[in-house]
């Protein structure tokens, strides 16, 4: 009998989401996935002290760019590691500037050019605010591919879509959070919030003809990856991955794509708006990851300023 995890392989791309190299050299993922926190926590690795005082020597005191530096250090090593593509994110703290967010994604292609890693194998992780999104679009237009974040709503799925992105990230783990404390009880198997809403995107992309890539994230437990096998894509955690490699038992295909369609008409900025603002759980958890993220950032750059 193969492991969980080796029949998840067969019909979803599994990611690993973590900058820990052993892990990922260990559990054998075709892309891999960081951000902020993720960075925050390589950075007190020792592995990586010295591209940490690397990226800060090469930077003349912009931390902003040493950030990004140590970010794109991150992802070459993992690179060297997979056979598919690293997601890299830009600053949080940008996820309501255009074109801010534009500049910062393309520096990032850039110290990865110069590192002789070609875009095709990195994706620029956006946050999913309109502004972003709209980033997102000049983005793919340019042939720089995005991985749209910090995804709960169908209407940032929908809008994400309509953009052209490349890939979406909704969030299982943090829906399931922000459900199962305001109704206070627990959800498992396919009555969970977060596995309802993956499935629900994942079968409007196949019926109305969407490319999109839908690769579920956050994942609180392995109860959820297994409501999702199928799905395009699964950024999981080392600590997920192990139990599902640990785990003989039968993994059953759970998504299917078979439906196929037309896409609906584009939806409007105001339309968009309004949708955020009538769902609480996508507006509060989009809203409070950024300022996790953001946060993280900042102590990254405090780290960073210290090892200078």
């Amino acid at each position: 009998m193969t492991s969980k995890l080796d029949q998840l392989k067969q019909f979803t791309t599994v990611v690993a989401d973590t900058g820990d190299l052993d892990a990922i050299a260990r559990l054998k993922p075709v892309d891999a996935t960081t951000n902020p926190s993720l960075l925050l926590k390589a950075a007190a690795m020792p592995r990586y002290a010295e591209l940490l005082g690397q990226a800060v020597a090469a930077s003349a005191g912009d931390i902003d760019l040493a950030c990004d530096r140590f970010g794109v250090a991150v992802g070459q090593e993992i690179l060297k590691i997979i056979p598919g593509r690293i997601s890299t994110e830009v600053d949080a703290r940008l996820s309501f500037d255009t074109q801010a967010t534009l500049r910062r994604a393309e520096r990032l292609i850039e110290l990865y050019q110069q590192a002789g890693i070609g875009r095709e194998r990195v994706l620029i992780k956006i946050a999913s605010t309109w502004e972003g999104i709209r980033a997102a679009e000049q983005l793919e237009k340019a042939g720089v591919q995005t991985n749209l974040t910090l995804l709960f709503s169908f209407a940032q799925a929908r809008a994400c879509a309509d953009a052209g992105a490349f890939l979406i990230s909704p969030f299982v783990g943090r829906i399931y959070d922000w459900y199962k404390k305001a109704e206070g009880r627990d959800y498992v198997g396919a009555e969970d919030p977060g596995v309802q809403s993956v499935t629900r995107i994942y079968d409007y992309y196949k019926a109305h003809g969407h490319n999109t890539v839908v690769m579920g994230a956050s994942f609180r437990n392995v109860g959820q990856i297994e409501q999702l096998a199928g799905c395009d894509r699964l950024t999981i955690s080392p600590e997920l991955l192990q139990q599902l490699a640990d785990d003989q038992g039968t993994l059953q295909r759970k998504l299917d794509s078979s439906a196929q369609g037309q896409a609906q008409a584009r939806l409007a900025e105001s339309q968009f708006r309004w949708e955020m603002n009538e769902d609480a759980m996508a507006t509060e958890k989009l809203a409070e990851g950024i300022r996790q993220f953001a946060r993280d950032q900042e102590k990254l750059e405090k780290l960073l300023a210290a090892s200078a």
